[in-house]
């Protein structure tokens, strides 16, 4: 299931309204069994339960960011999720919490919470998506995470048949996932954001984003100079949804970074000697978290390396695999996954894994 935001791209057979290229950022993907709009919450619900009546599999997509769909389409009933909007439903001195509809565009929403002064959400502009996408992989970025933020999901339970809303400690979230990750029981309708008065962005806890403020880490700065800059660290790597540029015709990064433990770690380390100590951060429990763009370069995958069709790495980062052309097949993107997968793996041992959601394919 996926859940992310983005008016339609041109893909394969851009005339035909079913084929799911025209709604993802790949510009990828067959053709939908059942192609249906639903504008708000209720029409959610009741697009999931009528394709169910059917006895039709459903496919969520709102703009198709986080998702690769393969050639063959989804044969069963795609819902496309166009709600709108969000509104306060709590607040006090020091905060407010924000509902926010599934469909709202995130970027839309994070700057509206710049605008009026509503500190929380600053890193993580420029991402593509929807608010209701967030929950889903724990969407994060430049020392934010939305798990930090959020207080509850409201939610269509599949197998109860009820709507529901989890409080965000139920909600099971953990570097780039949580219970709504990989499962059909759950729809997002919307969620609830806890943010704070305040004219100051957080604390800046990432390196490279203090570097560019030219502010230490643990500063603070003024919540449209920390928005700004991030959007423009994540232009100049091509993590910008851009109509006229290549390297955004992707699902941003396509690997998450692999969380390993110690001795995995220290078995990287006695591989990769000749090629420097390897960019990581602690997590909990001992484990270390490395640099999946580190691993893909020092593998030998470097900046613009190409696969079949002319898909490739991206020209500006690692992490990042595109349609250049726009006109490849889901297919040869996975070839490219699979060689960029395996020759890190023989090279230095370690498992990537993909970070978009997988519909229909599999590396």
């Amino acid at each position: 299931m996926s859940d992310v935001y983005a008016e339609p791209t041109t893909g394969a057979d851009p005339t035909d309204p079913a084929t799911l290229a025209r709604y993802t950022t790949l510009r990828l993907g067959g053709p939908a069994g059942r192609l249906e709009i639903a504008t708000s919450a209720d029409e959610i619900v009741r697009k999931v339960q009528e394709a169910e009546a059917r006895e039709q599999a459903v496919l969520l997509l709102a703009g198709g960011s986080n998702v690769v769909i393969g050639d063959q389409g989804f044969p069963g009933a795609v819902v496309l999720i166009r709600s709108r909007g969000f509104r306060l439903v709590a607040e006090d001195a020091d905060t407010v919490t924000v509902r926010v509809e599934a469909g709202e565009p995130w970027d839309d929403l994070v700057a509206a919470t710049v605008e009026r002064g509503w500190s929380g959400l600053e890193c993580l502009s420029g991402i593509p998506g929807s608010a209701g996408a967030t929950p889903i992989q724990n969407v994060g970025a430049y020392g934010q995470e939305v798990a930090e933020t959020i207080t509850a999901v409201e939610a269509y339970d599949r197998t109860r048949r009820t709507v529901v809303r989890i409080p965000a400690a139920d909600c099971g979230f953990a570097y780039r996932g949580s219970i709504f990750k990989y499962s059909d029981r759950w729809v997002v309708l919307s969620v609830d954001f806890r943010l704070t008065r305040s004219p100051l962005s957080g604390p800046v806890r990432y390196t490279e984003l203090a570097r560019a403020l030219g502010v230490e880490v643990g500063d603070r700065v003024p919540l449209a100079d920390a928005r700004a800059t991030v959007r423009r660290l994540r232009a100049g790597k091509g993590m910008v949804l851009d109509a006229r540029d290549p390297d955004t015709w992707s699902v941003g990064s396509f690997f998450t970074n692999p969380v390993l433990e110690p001795e995995a770690y220290d078995r990287l380390r006695e591989r990769a000697a000749d090629l420097g100590e390897p960019p990581s951060w602690p997590c909990p429990g001992d484990t270390v978290k490395v640099s999946a763009a580190w691993l893909i370069d020092k593998a030998g995958f470097g900046r613009g390396h190409t696969g079949p069709e002319g898909v490739a790495i991206s020209t500006k980062h690692t992490l990042a695999l595109t349609n250049r052309t726009g006109t490849a097949s889901t297919a040869a993107l996975i070839a490219l996954a699979r060689e960029i997968r395996d020759g890190v793996q023989t090279r230095l041992g370690v498992t990537l894994h993909p970070e978009p959601v997988l519909i229909n394919c599999a590396i």
